[in-house]
């Protein structure tokens, strides 16, 4: 996790957001009052979203960790896939 005081990132705000969309880094930018914020890539943003859902969602979250629970104990099978072309 990077952190910038809102001055510099001002001045750099194109090295910056490249630094967070491309190294894929959590940046907190510094203010006065202690009023910081954080800066991060929208990918990073909608993963998050994301696991807030499934994991907010009782039946989703015990479902995944019953799926996890049968993995650990090697209750899996793999198959093969099949291609299917684009007209199709």
């Amino acid at each position: 996790m990077l952190a910038v005081n809102y001055t510099n990132l001002r001045d750099n705000m194109k090295t910056y957001m490249d630094k967070v969309t491309d190294d894929y880094e959590t940046m907190i930018v510094t203010r006065k009052d202690n009023k910081n914020v954080v800066m991060l890539s929208e990918e990073a943003y909608n993963n998050l979203m994301e696991n807030v859902y499934v994991m907010g969602n009782k039946a989703n979250y015990d479902w995944l960790m019953e799926s996890k629970a049968q993995l650990e104990k090697g209750k899996f099978s793999t198959h093969d896939l099949i291609e299917v072309s684009a007209d199709e």
